[in-house]
Order: C-alpha cells, then structure tokens, then sequence
C-alpha cells in the first residue's frame, strides 16, 4: 500500500466511527460554520490547532504558513482574516507560535534559502532587527531562537490590529479581541504571551480614520 492511500483509508475508517458514534454527526457539521477563534498558526506538520487544543471541527477556522506570519500585503492571509471577521463574526483571533520553530531557527543564519524562501524570512529577520540588543545578550542559540518565536508572535499580534478589517470591527462591533500564544514541542503545553483587547489604543501613524 503506497503511503497516500493510508491516508485514504484512515479517512474512511475515521468517517466510519465518527457516524457510528454520531449518525447525524456529518448532516450537522455539513450545515453549519460558526466558530469562535481564528487560529493563525505555523505550518508545522506537528502543531495540529485542533489537536492540541483539543477542538472539533468546526470550532476553530485556520490558517498557517511558515513561522505564523500576518504580512499586511497577503491577500491570502487578508482573505482569510476578512471572512473569519466579517463574516464568520469570531470573537478572538490567536496568533500561535511553537517553540523550535525551523522558520525562526533559519531566520536567524545568513543561509541563502533560494528567492522564495529568503523573501518570506526577511519578515522575521526584521523582527530581529527591532529587538536585536535583547537578542543579540542571549549566548544560548535555543534560548534565542525559542525568545525571538515569542517576540514574533507579539509582532504579528500587532500587525493584525493595523489593519482596517481589525480596527472597524473594533469600532463597530468591539471584537475580536487579539492573542498571541506559544505551543511547546517538548511539553504540549500552550503558552500565553500576549494580548491585545479589542479597543486597544493603537499609534497616531497606524489608525485608521474610519
């Protein structure tokens, strides 16, 4: 058996318990969007959000990409927090990081990762950048790369609330209020770092007037 037909399977087999636990299980979830959180989360094949915070489907709406970014000029991260804000109406966006991040641990080198890849990690090497004097006292390479995924969580934490789509359902609507948390490979563990309620006073230069 070629190892994308095991996925198949367990599907199946996964589908199976679930009707067999729940026969109308599938006809509800099938009619039915509403969740609460906005998970923008890594691409790290071992930080599952419904798994490790222990969610159903149909909880949680996500989004990932590499090292948990919010770049205000991806219209597919913009798409994705426009619906769940406008539409979905969440209540709380989460912005999650993890501890031994590889995005974060390349950011930190001066490798040249090819065109794509260096375009999208110049991102966290400005967040680098904005905290080098704290980065740059921290001997330890763990301890430094695992203290600059904490500082980009805050940074893309911010980033979200500088958007327009943010900031007038802060006005209109006072959600979603912003957090930002990091997951721990080693431990399971979530850790809150970060938070920014909705209303959060925001600088003269990044307000919109709506």
């Amino acid at each position: 058996m070629k190892s994308y037909e095991k996925l198949l399977l367990e599907n199946k087999g996964w589908a199976s318990e679930k009707i067999e636990e729940d026969p109308e299980y599938f006809q509800r979830l099938a009619k039915l969007q509403k969740p609460e959180f906005l998970w923008i989360g890594c691409s790290d094949s071992r930080v599952p959000a419904n798994e490790i915070t222990n969610t159903q489907p149909g909880e949680i709406f996500v989004h990932r990409n590499i090292a948990n970014l919010v770049i205000t000029t991806d219209v597919n991260l913009l798409s994705v927090l426009d619906y769940a804000v406008n539409h979905l109406k969440v209540r709380h966006v989460i912005v999650c990081g993890h501890y031994g991040c590889g995005g974060v641990s390349a950011a930190l080198t001066n490798n040249d990762y090819e065109h794509v890849l260096n375009m999208w990690l110049r991102n966290i090497k400005d967040v680098y950048h904005i905290y080098k004097n704290e980065l740059d006292a921290i001997t330890n390479r763990e301890a430094k790369c695992d203290r600059l995924v904490e500082l980009n969580v805050i940074e893309q934490v911010k980033h979200l609330a500088r958007t327009s789509i943010i900031q007038r359902a802060w006005k209109n609507e006072q959600r979603p209020h912003l957090h930002g948390w990091v997951y721990g490979l080693k431990d399971g563990v979530i850790k809150p770092i970060f938070e920014m309620p909705a209303g959060t006073t925001l600088e003269d230069v990044y307000q919109f007037d709506l």
